[in-house]
């Protein structure tokens, strides 16, 4: 049946396959889908953000086999075409359906639109089930592209589901090779810099192919063009989608980590893996580490520490939103989980901001019989065991006492950090960074009173006892003087003091469990 050996040409996209009702664990080429036709689907629907690339690999896989001719195509404005000519009255898709199948030369169909259609379409939803069974298909396969996983409940089980995922990094390599060929602009900047093309394959990873043609071909319209400006569009163009996406957050960010004040231990473990590895080789997610977990007290600089990280490894920096994960706008928990994975993979390698996980998995959701955040636990855990994409986990807590044990053990991140209440050289340092902010010397204050006066202060305190004075000073029209400190600290009652007792529990749990990030608990 297959004309060409299926392990030669052009494989075409990854995508990710599974039954309705039960994922496979394979991602599907052009090769994976010579073999769906050949077992016999009858009607496959694939979920994808590209109706241009799904149309190249059909056309692909309709070219390997014998005598399927040319794909018949099918979208609502135009009706039926074949190779570019229309074909008149076919604008309704039972009737369009009903056409193609009867064409001897045509044993592909791509229909673009249906999925608009089916709802309310009883005797189109009867000729697609008979077509899956094989009844009425007369040795044809029909292949529905659509933007939605949700399928009719009188289809659920007779469809094969594809979703193809966004463009590999192989993909962009050869679409930017051959983009390369057609710019003679995009050319003379890659021979001038041999690292150019690499830099954009890295950055390109998450966008479809059409957006990166665009930001090339803008390069003409640019007085003195060069490859970061390529670079800029691609990142501002991400970050759209990762905020249209509404699930995560693509955070803009220059902290390092001398903006970091205390956690000494965190900041050991990051300097150690640069040395390991080097980071080029991080930046690029050859070897990027698995991820972190950073529990303790609130304000203590575990949201800083995260951004640190990022840009200091150079990657991008993706917020996780917890909260619309369960929002339900984009299908079950788990579903929109399993999307913002995707979308983290694609954009690889990067960090993946997890914000207060405990709003989603927690120990009392696992516990809940069936309950959507125990499939929401079980879909992270695997994922965490088995991503092979270079994507950092970053995860931080507040409530630790909320998380599941199996999320703690050994093997799920490189490492679990607790950040408690800084010490005194800790206190200090914040200090010294703030008063810097502020655009004063550190070193006419009086740091070791000011860190003794704010025992018990948790980082983000004395940042705004800092903004507080200076705010004070401001208004009076005078410098920043120690007494605005001092009288901004006598007026703050830290968490230490209105939550004593939580605070008490969360260090005794972490005891054991956790490495401190400042090097002690106690304070």
């Amino acid at each position: 049946m297959l004309d060409k050996g299926e392990g030669g040409g052009y494989d075409g996209p990854h995508v990710t396959s599974g039954e309705h009702g039960g994922e496979m664990a394979e991602n599907l080429n052009a090769q994976e889908l010579l073999r769906q036709i050949s077992s016999g689907a009858g009607v496959i629907y694939v979920v994808t953000s590209s109706e241009r690339r799904l149309e190249q690999m059909v056309g692909t896989c309709a070219s390997r086999i014998r005598d399927a001719g040319t794909p018949l195509i099918w979208n609502c404005a135009d009706g039926l075409s074949r190779d570019g000519v229309l074909i008149p009255d076919t604008g309704d898709p039972l009737t369009a359906l009903t056409l193609a199948l009867e064409q001897p030369d045509a044993r592909i169909l791509l229909f673009k639109d249906l999925p608009c259609f089916w709802n309310d379409n009883p005797r189109l939803v009867r000729r697609l089930k008979e077509l899956a069974s094989g009844s009425r298909g007369r040795g044809k396969v029909v292949i529905i592209s659509g933007d939605d996983s949700r399928i009719p409940e009188t289809l659920r089980g007779e469809l094969l589901l594809l979703t193809q995922g966004l463009p590999t990094r192989e993909e962009i390599t050869s679409f930017l090779g051959q983009l390369r060929e057609r710019e003679p602009l995009l050319n003379g900047l890659c021979a001038a810099d041999p690292e150019l093309l690499p830099r954009l394959v890295l950055a390109a990873q998450g966008v479809e192919l059409a957006p990166l043609e665009r930001a090339i071909r803008l390069l003409r319209l640019s007085r003195a063009p060069d490859g970061g400006d390529v670079i800029r569009a691609l990142f501002s163009l991400k970050r759209k989608i990762i905020g249209d996406s509404g699930i995560m957050e693509f955070v803009e960010n220059d902290v390092d980590a001398s903006q970091v004040g205390g956690m000494e231990n965190l900041k050991q473990w990051l300097l150690r893996r640069e040395k390991a590895y080097g980071l080029a080789a991080i930046g690029s997610g050859k070897s990027l580490p698995k991820g972190i977990l950073i529990m303790g007290v609130a304000g203590c600089g575990k949201s800083l520490f995260v951004k640190a990280v990022a840009a200091q490894w150079r990657l991008p920096l993706i917020r996780l939103d917890m909260s619309s994960v369960y929002g339900g706008l984009y299908g079950s928990p788990e579903a929109s989980l399993q999307l913002a994975f995707r979308r983290a993979e694609a954009i690889a390698p990067c960090v993946l901001w997890i914000d207060e996980i405990e709003a989603g998995i927690s120990s009392q959701g696992f516990k809940s019989e069936g309950g959507s955040a125990s499939r929401v636990l079980g879909s992270f855990l695997t994922w965490m065991q088995e991503k092979k994409a270079p994507v950092f986990v970053a995860a931080t807590a507040n409530a630790i006492e909320l998380l599941p044990a199996e999320l703690l053990r050994k093997g799920r991140f490189d490492e679990l950090f607790y950040a408690g209440l800084p010490d005194g050289p800790g206190r200090e340092e914040i200090f010294r960074i703030h008063l810097a902010r502020q655009g004063v010397s550190p070193s006419t204050y009086d740091l070791p009173l000011l860190a003794g006066s704010t025992r018990g202060f948790s980082g983000a305190e004395i940042e705004q006892a800092v903004l507080a004075g200076s705010f004070d000073a401001l208004s009076e029209g005078r410098p920043l003087a120690r007494q605005d400190l001092m009288a901004a600290v006598s007026r703050t009652v830290p968490l230490s003091v209105t939550m004593a007792d939580q605070i008490k529990k969360i260090e005794a749990w972490a005891f054991k469990r956790a490495v401190p990030a400042s090097g002690k608990f106690n304070q």
